[in-house]
């Protein structure tokens, strides 16, 4: 495979197979990437993710470019080289930032000026800037700079956003041009379906004006500006009519979406990748997926359960650690608590994409969602 090809290995109604060559090895989807945001997944080593068999592993690009720096990442050989991580990366634009930080900066048709959450100065990018910067970090993919607008929030606010976030996306895709990493578009539009619909449209028609003047064309395409404060139900209203809207032939990535029911149904819904710091974070509350559904492992009721986390899962946690144990770690507030938990969560989420996709190479994958759905472990938020 040529660098960047995308193969459709199978298809199960909507679900579908991919496998995708970076310059740092293939990855196969459905997939869970684990977010590094420091270009480290907090109390994760590298090695860990390799055992979990973490296929990318996201860093983020706002976080970086303040500390400690493109520069410094870019003379230690990128976020691989800096990290040691070597298989595939990807970065986001730090347009999410755009959205959490909102009280902290002031955006234009030109970019965006924000202060640092670090040190207080002020720093101005625009999509260009935001381009040299990815570029310099070099992880394979790159995410477009874009605006993600709220929930709830005003149709023409959101149409703002479409507006913006296309017109960057055409800025992002001329300047982009380091061979070796390829650059993901993303679809905005909020909970409005024919502004979704408006957003692929324009970031089809800019990749084929790209193209047309010997340019380059989108690796894939994100999908963004979901679970930003709407109910689950709502995004299902319109995620599989804009998932399906997207090229067949390239990789869709739902960004920021990670408890495990809301993959199993994204996936029948058409969606490939996904993200989140759900697992991680959530392992630092002392919270654990379970085939048994969400557990608050704080709960008086595992002190004397010397039983595996989840007699199901044949991660290290779970094989060598009891309820009791890992209860005991959370209420002291030790930290091998939290990775502990970490590494079964990441695990959890990780396999289930694996066992995901063995269901649609299998055609079966109406069954598999069927099934989890109707199983316990569907109770997980």
């Amino acid at each position: 495979m040529a660098l960047f090809d995308c193969t459709v290995n199978a298809t199960s109604g909507n679900a579908r197979a991919l496998t995708y060559e970076t310059a740092h090895g293939p990855f196969q989807t459905p997939m869970f990437m684990p977010v590094g945001t420091s270009a480290t997944v907090k109390g994760i080593t590298v090695r860990q993710l390799e055992e979990l068999g973490a296929q990318v592993v996201l860093a983020n690009t706002y976080h970086l470019s303040q500390r400690p720096g493109p520069e410094i990442v870019a003379e230690a050989g990128g976020v691989h080289g800096f990290s040691g991580y070597q298989g595939p990366m990807l970065t986001d634009s730090g347009g999410f930032q755009i959205f959490s930080l909102e009280d902290t900066r002031k955006l234009d048709d030109d970019g965006v000026t924000f202060r640092s959450v670090y040190d207080g100065t002020y720093v101005r990018w625009t999509p260009e800037e935001n381009m040299r910067i990815q570029q310099l970090l070099g992880a394979d993919i790159a995410m477009q700079l874009d605006q993600c607008p709220p929930y709830p929030a005003t149709r023409e606010f959101v149409q703002r956003a479409v507006d913006l976030s296309s017109a960057w996306a055409k800025r992002c895709l001329a300047a982009h041009t380091r061979p070796d990493q390829t650059l993901f578009g993303i679809v905005q539009g909020g909970m409005h379906l024919d502004l979704r619909l408006e957003s692929v449209r324009r970031l089809l028609a800019i990749e084929q004006e790209s193209l047309a003047g010997g340019g380059r064309r989108f690796g894939g395409f994100g999908i963004g500006g979901y679970s930003v404060g709407e109910d689950h139900e709502t995004m299902f209203e319109t995620l599989g009519d804009v998932a399906r809207a997207l090229p067949e032939e390239r990789p869709r990535y739902l960004m920021g979406v990670g408890n495990p029911t809301t993959l199993v149904r994204a996936v029948g819904e058409g969606v490939d990748m996904f993200d989140c710091v759900l697992p991680t974070r959530t392992a630092r509350m002392g919270t654990a997926f379970s085939s048994t559904g969400r557990m608050n492992m704080r709960n008086a009721k595992y002190a004397r359960d010397f039983g595996p986390l989840d007699a199901a899962c044949d991660c290290p946690t779970c094989q060598n650690h009891s309820r009791a144990y890992l209860r005991h770690l959370v209420k002291q507030g030790e930290m091998l608590g939290a990775i502990l938990l970490s590494v079964h969560n990441l695990h959890f989420l990780i396999d289930l994409m694996a066992r995901a996709r063995e269901a649609v190479l299998a055609g079966e994958y109406a069954q598999f969602q069927r099934a989890w759905m109707e199983s316990p472990a569907a109770k997980d938020y």
